[in-house]
């Protein structure tokens, strides 16, 4: 535990100061107008670029957001979908029924015949 307390503690003691430094209003380097300008243009230039960077994202974002609509639409179409095979099915088990009652029927009516009930034959 106390490892980690101190690999962390050094860490952190190594980015401190560079973050500290990094907008030193006393830089020497940065005394000029031109080198001040050069600066401005160099953190405007970045942060177009940035800018660019995030539109691009969020317009990657939009598109899956619309594809997620889309995707609702479908789950829409799905539950009509579902709706018209459970219909189906129902017709399907409807007609099965009448097909089982019919073979009962002709099933019948061929036994009868062959046990000497010519009536039957003529079904």
């Amino acid at each position: 535990m106390a490892v980690k307390w101190f690999a962390c503690a050094a860490v952190l003691a190594a980015i401190v100061p560079t973050a500290a430094a990094a907008d030193d209003p006393n830089d020497p380097a940065m005394r000029s107008s031109l080198a001040r300008e050069r600066d401005r243009e160099t953190i405007r230039r970045l942060n177009l670029q940035e800018l660019a960077r995030v539109r691009a994202r969020d317009a990657r974002y939009a598109e899956g957001w619309r594809a997620a609509r889309a995707g609702d639409l479908a789950a829409n179409d799905y539950a009509a979908r579902s709706r018209d095979h459970d219909r189906a099915m129902a017709s399907y088990a409807r007609s099965r029924a009448a097909y089982e009652r019919a073979m009962v029927e002709w099933r019948q009516a061929v036994a009868a015949c062959r046990a000497g009930d010519y009536s039957a034959c003529e079904r």
